[in-house]
C-alpha cells in the first residue's frame, strides 16, 4: 500500500460507516428474508414440536450439531489467529486482525445458540445451566456438557475483550467526528479514550495479555467440544486423536472464513488499497498448511480404524467410504485437499480469486466433515439392528440457511459501526516503515565499512 497521510487513512475507512448505498439495502432485505424464514421454521418446530426435524432413532444428532461444531470451529478463525500473529508481530497482519475477530465474537454467538435450537422443549434451556439442584444430581463435572459450557462462555468473554480492547482508538476518532445522538454513544463506547502516553502503555501490556491468555482458552473449546464424542463409546467417536484434530480443523475452516470476509469487504467497502494481495497470498499459506495437517488427521484416523478391523468400527469405515455416505465423503475430500492444494501450492494460482475459491471450497468440505463425523457413526452404532439413516426436513435446511445469512448481516451491521480495519495499527505500520528503512541503510553502511 502506498503512503498515506493519517487523515487520508482516517476518510477512507471511516468512509464505510456514512450512508447506504442500493446494493447493500437489497443485499440486506435478501438475508434478512432468509433469516425471518429461518425464525418461523424454528417457531414451527416449537409449536409442532421436534418431530417436525428428521431426528429419528437412532439418530438424534443431525443438521443442529453439525452446526454447532462448525460454527464453534469457524470461531477460531479470528482470536485464535489473530493472536498468534500479534504475538509473532507478523506486521502484515495489521489491516487483517480486526476482520477476524468480529468472525470469533458472531460465530460462537451463532454456534451457542444450536443446544437450544436443538431441544425439544426451549423453554426448558436452563436446564443445560451448571446450576446446584437440591437432589445433588447437578451439576455434574464428569459431563462434557458441563465442561461446554464453561468453555465456549469463557471463549466468549475473552473474545469480546480481545475484540474490543484495540477498538477503543477508533471509536474515540469516531465520536470526535460525530455529532448529536452518535456523538453520545460512540463515547460511552469509547470509555474515555483521549489517546494519552499511559493509555496507549496500558492498551499494549492489555493486548498482549490477552493475546497469550487466549490461545491456551481456544485450543481448549474445541478440544472440550471433541470430546463430547470422544467420551462416548460410539462407533467412529471412541478416539484420542479428536481433540488435535477437531483443533486442526476449525483452524483449518476458521481461516478459510476470514479469507471470504476479507474478499466480500474489499469488494464492497472499496477497501483494495488496504486489503492487499499480499494479505491474501499470506493467509492462502497458512490455508496450504492447514490442508496438509487436516489431510494427515484424516489418513490417520482410517488406517487405525482400518488396521484395527473391528466389526463395530469398519462398519462406520465401509459405509462412509463406499456406502451410502460416500458421495459425501470424496466431496469432503475434495473440497478440503484436491481443490486447494494445488491452487494454494502453485504461486501463479495462489492469487486473490485462487484463494477465495480455495477457501469456497474449504469451508463447504468442513461443513461436510462434520456431519460425516456424527451421523454415519450414529447411524451404525454396534447393533446391526437398530441401525437407520436421517434425512433433513424443511425445518433444519432453512435454520441452517438462516444461520449463514445472519452471520452475514451481523458483519454487515459491524461494518457500518466501526472501522473494519484497525485505523490506529495501520498508522503505526505506516509508521515503522521510515523506521525500519533507516535502520536496514545504517546496516547497509556497516557492512561496507
Amino acid at each position: 500500500m502506498a503512503a498515506k497521510t493519517p487523515e487520508q487513512i482516517n476518510d477512507d475507512l471511516l468512509l464505510p460507516l456514512s450512508g447506504m448505498s442500493a446494493s447493500y439495502v437489497v443485499a440486506f432485505a435478501c438475508l434478512a428474508a432468509i433469516v425471518i424464514a429461518a425464525a418461523c421454521a424454528f417457531g414451527w418446530q416449537v409449536y409442532a414440536g421436534l418431530g417436525v426435524s428428521g431426528l429419528r432413532s437412532p439418530v438424534f444428532w443431525g443438521f443442529y450439531i453439525t452446526n454447532f461444531v462448525f460454527w464453534i470451529g469457524l470461531s477460531h478463525a479470528g482470536t485464535l489467529i489473530s493472536a498468534i500473529l500479534r504475538l509473532a508481530n507478523a506486521t502484515w497482519r495489521r489491516p487483517v486482525t480486526r476482520c477476524a475477530e468480529v468472525i470469533t465474537v458472531f460465530a460462537l454467538s451463532i454456534g451457542a445458540t444450536f443446544p437450544i435450537v436443538h431441544l425439544g422443549r426451549p423453554w426448558l434451556a436452563f436446564w443445560l445451566f451448571p446450576y446446584p439442584s437440591e437432589r445433588g444430581l447437578w451439576p455434574n463435572i464428569r459431563s462434557p456438557l458441563l465442561w461446554d459450557f464453561f468453555a465456549i462462555n469463557t471463549y466468549l468473554l475473552s473474545s469480546v475483550t480481545f475484540l474490543l480492547l484495540p477498538m477503543l482508538p477508533d471509536l474515540a476518532l469516531v465520536r470526535d467526528r460525530a455529532t448529536g445522538v452518535k456523538k453520545k454513544i460512540y463515547s460511552v463506547l469509547a470509555l474515555g479514550w483521549t489517546g494519552t502516553p499511559n493509555q496507549w502503555r496500558r492498551l499494549e501490556v492489555a493486548m498482549h495479555i490477552m493475546a497469550v491468555a487466549v490461545i491456551p482458552v481456544a485450543v481448549s473449546v474445541h478440544s472440550i467440544v471433541s470430546w463430547d464424542f470422544a467420551m462416548a463409546i460410539v462407533p467412529g467417536w471412541h478416539s484420542t486423536i479428536f481433540a488435535p484434530y477437531f483443533v486442526a480443523g476449525a483452524i483449518f475452516s476458521g481461516i478459510a472464513a476470514l479469507i471470504i470476509a476479507m474478499a466480500f469487504l474489499r469488494k464492497f467497502l472499496r477497501l483494495e488499497e488496504y486489503l492487499l494481495r499480499v494479505h491474501f497470498e499470506n493467509l492462502g499459506k497458512l490455508l496450504l498448511v492447514m490442508s496438509l495437517l487436516w489431510f494427515y488427521f484424516v489418513f490417520a484416523e482410517r488406517l487405525t480404524t482400518w488396521y484395527g478391523n473391528s466389526p463395530p468400527e469398519m462398519a462406520v469405515f465401509w459405509v462412509t467410504l463406499t456406502g451410502s455416505y460416500s458421495p459425501l465423503f470424496w466431496t469432503m475430500v475434495c473440497c478440503n485437499f484436491l481443490i486447494p492444494f494445488p491452487i494454494l501450492a502453485i504461486k501463479k494460482l495462489r492469487t486473490i480469486t485462487g484463494t477465495v475459491i480455495a477457501s469456497f471450497a474449504v469451508v463447504v468440505g468442513m461443513w461436510l466433515e462434520r456431519f460425516l463425523i456424527i451421523v454415519p457413526s450414529l447411524s451404525h452404532k454396534y447393533l446391526p439392528y437398530s441401525w437407520g439413516t436421517y434425512r433433513p426436513t424443511w425445518v433444519e435446511i432453512t435454520i441452517t440457511a438462516g444461520t449463514f445469512a445472519g452471520m452475514a448481516i451481523l458483519y454487515m451491521l459491524f461494518s457500518k459501526l466501526v472501522p473494519i480495519i484497525s485505523i490506529w495499527e495501520l498508522k503505526a505500520e505506516q509508521h515503522l516503515v521510515p523506521e525500519e528503512a533507516l535502520s536496514m541503510a545504517q546496516h547497509a553502511e556497516e557492512r561496507a565499512d
